[in-house]
């Protein structure tokens, strides 16, 4: 039929991220610890916090921490859960494990701990979000590499996390 009108496209649909969700285009740069002896990439343009122990990034709700311990010994399953679990739950913000293994990484075997719990109260609005913990121990050198992930429940971080995790090293 001539002169006969067609619809244009349909838009592409808008993406909508929850809360938290760190960009897939995300660049990671190294951080280097002397002290600590270790390495490991952050996303890019965090602020950073360093601590007695090691140093902290965050950026809006999500946050990577490093403490460095010494350990006499290799942390295990049973130790996280002997442990490190205790003193979560004894924190009080709703903590909720929902599992300890062990896990290959690039920088070597890590115990993880991946657990829920509440952030800390927003200074200005009060707001406090649930999150997602992944808490990593390597070990090496006499000493304990606590990396910790939170962010959002929800959110989108498998493959950032990941990129963190797998970029440990001590030095």
């Amino acid at each position: 039929m001539a002169g006969a009108l067609t619809a244009p496209p349909a838009p592409a649909p808008t993406e909508s991220n929850p809360p938290g969700d760190i960009p897939d285009n995300t660049a990671f740069v190294p951080y280097r610890n002397t002290a600590g002896s270790y390495e490991v990439k952050v996303p890019e343009g965090w602020a950073r916090t360093d601590t007695a122990t090691g140093a902290a990034f965050t950026d809006k709700l999500n946050s990577v921490k490093v403490e460095v311990v010494a350990a006499a010994s290799a942390p295990t399953e049973a130790s996280a859960r002997a442990r490190e679990v205790p003193e979560l739950t004894a924190q009080g913000k709703n903590f909720e494990l929902k599992k300890v293994d062990t896990v290959k990484r690039d920088g070597g075997s890590a115990v993880r701990a991946v657990y829920r719990t509440d952030s800390e109260p927003d200074p200005v609005t009060g707001k406090v979000v649930r999150d997602q913990v992944e808490r990593y121990e390597f070990f090496g050198h006499g000493h304990e590499g606590v990396l910790t992930l939170s962010g959002p429940v929800n959110a989108d971080n498998v493959d950032p996390w990941m990129t963190v995790s797998n970029s440990f090293r001590w030095l």
